[in-house]
Formats: C-alpha cells, structure tokens, sequence
C-alpha cells in the first residue's frame, strides 16, 4: 500500500477505489457529467477527510470514520460551516454507494456503511395567514370589471377549497356544474369532489354570469372556467401574479403564495374543530402523514396561546 505524500495528501489505493467507482458510474450508470462531478467532489471529501484519519486503505474503513464523517459535516470545522441536513444526506448516499460497490468488487470484505442513517431533515411547518388576513385578502380582490371579478371568484375558490394552483386553472367550467361542490383534478390523474362554501359559489356565480362571457368574447372557445384578458386559459403565471397583486393591495407583507392559502385552508380547518383524515381528502393527499404536518402548527399555537395566558405557564 502507498503512503500519502505532502504532494498528493491522498493515499494512492483510496483514490485509486475512488477513481474506479467513478469510471463505473460514468460507464455502467451513464451518470451525466453534472451528477458525476458531484460525486467526485463528495468522495473527494470523504476521501481526505480519511486520509487525514490516518487511513490509507479502504480496507482500514471502519463504521466509525463513516458516523465520524457525517458528524462532522453538521457540525462543522474551524472556518468550515456546518452543512444543512440535506447536503450531508446529498454527501452521505455517494459514501454508501461507494462502499456498496467496494464490497461488491470484493475490494472490502463488508460494507462499512450500509446502516448508516441520514440525518432527519428538521420539518419546515407551512405558513398560513390568519384569518383576518385571509378576509382582508379576499376584500381586496373586490372591484368593478371583469378581470377583479374573475380574481375575488379565483381567490375565494382557492381558500374555500385548499385547491392547488394547477387544479385551479385547470378546472374546466363543467367541474362546477353542481352548487355548492367543485370537481379538482389531482396528481396522478385522481379527482376527487370538495364542498365549495357560501362565498366562494357567490362569487363564482358572479363571475360566471357576467365577467367569464365578456373575456371569453375576447378570445376562442375554450371550456377553461378561469379566463386571461385575452380569453385564453388563466396560466399557472398569471394565477401567481393576480394573487401578489392583491396581497399588495391588502397590504399584506408575509409572502402570500397560492401554497400558502392551501396550507391557510388547512389550517383554519383543523383549528375549527375538522379531522385530520376528513381534512386529508379534502387535500387530496394519499397519505394522512403528509396532512398531519398541519396538526403540529395547531399544536405551536396552542402552546403560544398557553404561554402568554395562562398565570403559571412560566
């Protein structure tokens, strides 16, 4: 085996398993140059930080460089940042592959790192307006003519619905046929019914009557519900922008995306007393886990009300 040199402070065999792992992911995986430069650069790491271990051979890997390794990306170095949890899970699933291939080559005698869990991701909690932002939105999409009656009836149908941004433009004028329910086309091709409340189905019947003739005049026939100036199908863009807008108007500062009146509608729900799993279908998520990310922003408030009300909270 060949020691490391002040000129080349990487041991020869360990970039020489390197380099071979490398030429068998541009060769049998047909990686693209951008991904297998990213794995050179993150075996590069691991590879030096082996090194400077006192590790010469991938034969001498134990698990322990491997933990070490991962532990020292969250952590950090002097004059090196701390990594956030999804680069070093990035980083740490190039070292398991590596060493998956090590020991299917037979150059190591077991894989060192194949239990070597990620770090768990830290959850992000969606953001939600209050309700009373929510009301000062929707005021602000009032107006006279065609286009802000088309806003109010596209603002109130995405918080009345928790529809996402493309199911609301892609609703076609038929998904509203029946009062008081909306029929939402959603991912993987799956529909699925939602109620639509008082003020949302007023102002979609506003809408229709009047403003949705005017702009359809404007262009082709299209069976689109939500129409641009020109007559055409509302884009996912211009849906985006009709919604900044408003919130400007309103004078709302937070950043108000569609995904945000999603996470809103969600929200107020499960505040007002509503299941997790009859809040799920609404959604339209295929998992209740994925709906249950909701609950905990309830429970952070619960917990603000309690801290700041009650006597002997602190």
């Amino acid at each position: 085996m060949t020691e490391a040199t002040e000129d080349d402070p990487t041991p020869a065999a360990l970039d020489a398993a390197r380099s071979r792992y490398l030429r068998h992911l541009t060769i049998e995986r047909g990686l693209s140059p951008n991904s297998l430069a990213a794995y050179r650069r993150d075996l590069g790491r691991y590879v030096a930080a082996l090194a400077a271990e006192g590790v010469i051979d991938p034969a001498q890997i134990a698990r322990g460089h491997v933990t070490a390794f991962v532990a020292a990306l969250r952590t950090g170095a002097p004059g090196v940042p701390p990594l956030a949890a999804s680069s070093t899970a990035r980083i740490l699933s190039a070292v398991r592959g590596f060493h998956r291939f090590l020991e299917e080559e037979g150059i190591t005698e077991t894989d060192v790192a194949y239990d070597v869990v990620a770090p768990k991701r830290p959850e992000r909690l969606p953001k939600a307006l209050t309700i009373d932002q929510v009301e000062r939105l929707l005021e602000a999409a009032s107006g006279e003519g065609a286009l802000r009656a088309r806003d109010r009836a596209l603002l109130e149908l995405l918080y009345a619905t928790g529809a996402r941004i493309s199911e609301a433009v892609g609703l076609d004028v038929d998904d509203v046929a029946e009062p008081g329910s909306v029929r939402l086309h959603g991912k993987g091709g799956k529909q699925r019914i939602v109620p639509v409340g008082r003020y949302a189905q007023e102002a979609l019947d506003a809408y229709l009557v009047r403003a949705r003739p005017e702009l359809s005049a404007r262009g082709t026939a299209t069976p689109a519900l939500f129409l641009g100036a020109r007559g055409a199908r509302l884009s996912r863009q211009s849906a985006w922008h009709v919604l900044s807008a408003v919130a400007e108007r309103a004078g709302l500062r937070a950043h108000v995306s569609p995904h945000v009146l999603r996470h809103s509608f969600a929200t107020h729900l499960l505040q007002g007393g509503a299941d997790v799993r009859v809040v799920q279908e609404l959604l339209g998520h295929a998992s209740v886990a994925t709906t249950q990310i909701y609950t905990l922003v309830t429970a952070d408030t619960l917990l603000d009300v309690y801290a700041t009300s009650h006597p002997r909270a602190r």
